[in-house]
């Protein structure tokens, strides 16, 4: 019955399929009121005067919230992530507010808040809102926001850098001066949006006979939101219950906490004693839901003349928006992870973060993974084509050794520690993807052959590595009913991952149960009472670990119960089946539900020390984070008249440890890939220079739909982390971070005729952009 490592269809999806699953959007209360925003049309501007009389006399309008009803409720929320302690860094704290008081720092941003008996009367009161605003200089180029003299984004600082970090090691300079070569490129790597299936919600009730709160928030850290809650609200932690329920895709912009919007339902629920439901609309998303990926790099790398790396420098802009409450953990990222599977002997990294005034920027699937394996990935395609080598050869002679690990890169991660490497073994997950793809064939034969006939075809290889399973901890709470069935919970949120499968499995090993027999409950405060929350590709390493503790203690409960049960040796049992027997004897079994009972007496004593019911609380928290790693490859055919890329072949193989479901993890591998050529080709946000949005609809801003996304061909290798008992390492961001890389080194590639010149530097594209730089632009 050893489900563990199988390939089983998802516990959760009967329920999706069926139409029965809970949304946030499907929480329909007696009293309902529903929200909607006032929300500034100016990306920089002091709010003059706020007339609001017209919407509080419209009939069906409840309340009109202003920054000046909240009292001392109104208040910047909290700094989520604090900064690491890197030596000498520079860093200005400025988190947003649930209603702009005074100035408006980037379009969107909430200015009042109208609730109404529906949400078309609340949206006819927003226009009949009347607001006088002095226009001030949008501040959008990064460039231009540091430059003297430029508008300063928050008039209580000298300028617009929300931060500055510098981090080095070995001598870069000397390598520099020893290198046979040294190239030197600007990298820029735009926004985009994170446009998931489901937009936020938040839907809020005071019941004031339970003293309690209830909130439903489409959040990927519903833990840290009830603490926060009750926090601001004045209420115990246990009168707030917040319930994430099924949420229609997070990718990390659902974690971001706290959006002016979760602070401001619950405590209008609680003021006005009726339940509040606010559903963000796709225009909204576009404002209101935070970026990522603006930066712009300047770096070079120092190369001997095999074309071993001798260093790397690195010095770039990172958009941080109008505000930074998620520390510095996108461009820490992007400065770690551009070390990426190589030994760089000598490094020197700096950023500064720059406040603009738009949406505020936090991690999005990748967390600026993406940027820093662009940058590198890049430079080493530049450093072959000038040194005459293979492309896969470069990679191949700089890659840090199989027995070198753990292997310490010597900066500081974003999770406060040094980064360090726990394993990996790069070499034959560079030949599978060799082999996979037909590198060697296609160099020889196919592509001079379509060349021939007249097409543009291209091959992309890249390597990655994706930090993941970071701390500081989850917990899971395991226990055996009185039915024979198992309950799993788990503070952790589930975005679709299929938690309530994978991690079913782990407790089902270690339980001999049937996985379809685990219940398992993620996201709801009233079930769990501690976690962290779903980021970071860490929910099967924390939580599943957690998971996997809490089973092994619950095991041995079982086994001690049955031996006293049998009057025999706990060695002499067998657990599989539901059920414990005998060894030898499977037709004297006892079921786990009986067990349950046994260890539940309702009469008798029960010996001092021992806990009743079959059950365990577990934590885990890991030391560091495991190093995942990869090699995405890729061949692709540019049309030359429309300049329309079309995927022909395309290649994973990756190691994220020991795999539990491999169905899930590739799922999880083709969203992955799927958001990423997204990211590559089609989505990037424009702005004009007043810093209006000028693509903010799904009928401008462009998403990859299904003719667009190939069938992807998987591979696996597996290297075990020794930093947890499964040996696991996440694979959620591993699909999408090196895609940018792969496909300008494929469309490079592809256009690159003999004579030619082209150079890709910059993503995303679009084949407007492609045909400028295939034509000199």
């Amino acid at each position: 019955m050893n489900s563990f490592g199988k390939p089983l269809t998802r516990n959760e999806d009967p329920r999706l399929l069926r139409g029965e699953a809970l949304f946030v959007d499907d929480v329909e209360l007696p009293g309902l009121l529903h929200v909607a925003f006032f929300r500034s049309p100016h990306a920089h501007a002091r709010l003059l005067s706020l007339d609001t009389k017209a919407a509080k006399a419209r009939p069906g309008v409840v309340a009109v919230v202003t920054a000046a009803d909240l009292g001392d409720y109104w208040k910047p929320g909290p700094l989520l992530v604090p900064p690491p302690p890197v030596p000498g860094m520079e860093f200005h704290q400025r988190c947003q507010v649930p209603l702009v008081r005074d100035k408006a720092r980037h379009v969107g941003e909430p200015v009042a808040m109208v609730v109404a008996e529906s949400r078309y009367l609340a949206e006819d009161a927003v226009g009949d809102i009347l607001a006088e605003w002095e226009t001030l200089p949008a501040v959008g180029d990064l460039e231009a926001a540091l430059a003297p003299g430029a508008t300063r984004v928050h008039d209580d600082l000298a300028g617009n850098i929300a931060a500055h970090v510098h981090q080095a090691r070995g001598d870069y300079a000397a390598a520099a001066r020893s290198a046979h070569v040294v190239l030197r490129r600007r990298f820029t790597y735009d926004r985009g949006a994170s446009i998931p299936m489901e937009t936020r919600g938040v839907v809020a009730n005071w019941d004031p006979r339970a003293d309690r709160l209830t909130v439903w928030d489409t959040t990927q850290a519903p833990v840290v939101i009830r603490n926060g809650l009750a926090a601001m609200l004045g209420l115990s932690e246990r009168q707030v219950r917040v319930v994430a329920p099924n949420i229609g895709g997070g990718f990390g912009p659902k974690m971001m906490m706290f959006y002016p919007e979760e602070v401001l339902v619950p405590w209008a629920a609680m003021q006005l004693g009726r339940p509040v439901k606010w559903i963000e609309d796709r225009l909204e998303h576009f404002f209101a839901t935070t970026h990522e990926r603006s930066q712009i790099h300047d770096a070079e790398i120092a190369l001997d003349a095999t074309g071993k790396i001798l260093g790397v420098r690195d010095v770039f802009l990172h958009d941080t928006g109008a505000y930074d409450p998620y520390g510095l953990t996108v461009p820490l990222n992007s400065q770690c992870t551009l070390l990426g599977c190589y030994v760089v002997p000598a490094y020197d990294s700096s950023f500064t973060a720059v406040f603009t005034n738009r949406t505020l920027v936090t991690p999005y699937r990748g967390a600026g993974r993406q940027h820093g394996v662009f940058v590198m990935e890049r430079l080493l395609d530049l450093a072959a084509r000038q040194l005459g080598l293979d492309r896969a050869e470069i990679r191949r002679r700089n890659f840090i050794p199989a027995d070198a690990f753990p292997f310490d890169q010597g900066v500081i991660y974003q999770d406060f520690s040094r980064l360090s490497y726990d394993s990996g073994n790069y070499e034959p997950i560079l030949d599978k993807a060799l082999a996979a793809i037909g590198y060697q064939d296609f160099l020889s034969r196919v592509q001079p052959e379509a060349r021939a006939a007249g097409r543009a075809l291209g091959i992309g290889l890249v390597c990655y590595v994706e930090g993941t399973g970071i701390g500081p901890y989850e917990g899971a709470k395991v226990q055996v009913q009185s039915s024979g069935k198992v309950s799993l919970a788990t503070g952790i949120g589930s975005q679709g991952q299929g938690h309530a499968t994978a991690f079913a499995q782990v407790v089902a090993e270690q339980l001999g149960v049937d996985v379809r027999d685990v219940e398992v409950t993620t996201g709801d405060t009233d079930q769990f009472y501690w976690g962290v929350g779903t980021f970071a590709s860490r929910g099967a390493v924390v939580a599943g670990s957690a998971a996997h503790e809490a089973a092994k203690v619950v095991r041995q409960k079982v086994l001690r119960t049955a031996a006293r049960h049998f009057e025999c040796a706990e060695e002499d049992l067998v657990l599989a089946d539901g059920a414990v027997h005998v060894a030898g004897v499977p037709d004297h079994a006892i079921r786990l539900g009986a067990l349950a009972g046994l260890a539940n007496p309702m009469r008798g004593a029960v010996t001092p020390g021992t806990e009743p019911g079959l059950e365990a609380t577990s934590y885990f928290g890991p030391a560091s984070g495991a190093t995942a790693s990869g090699v995405h490859a890729m061949i692709v055919e540019v049309d030359p008249a429309t300049m329309r890329p079309t995927i022909l072949d395309y290649v994973v193989v990756h190691d994220c440890g020991t795999v539990i479901n491999p169905l899930i993890l590739a799922g999880q591998i083709h969203g992955g890939v799927a958001q990423g050529i997204g990211n590559a080709f089609f989505e990037k946000l424009e702005w004009d220079s007043e810093g209006q949005l000028l693509n903010a609809s799904l009928a401008d801003y462009l998403i990859p739909t299904a003719l667009d996304v190939p069938r992807m061909r998987l591979e696996h290798t597996v290297t075990p982390s020794p930093l947890n008992p499964l040996g696991v390492k996440g694979a959620g961001e591993a699909g999408a971070i090196p895609v940018g890389a792969l496909f300008a080194q494929a469309l490079e590639d592809a256009l690159n005729l003999p004579g030619r010149g082209i150079e890709i530097l910059e993503m995303p594209l679009g084949p407007c952009r492609l045909w400028e730089i295939s034509n000199g632009g």
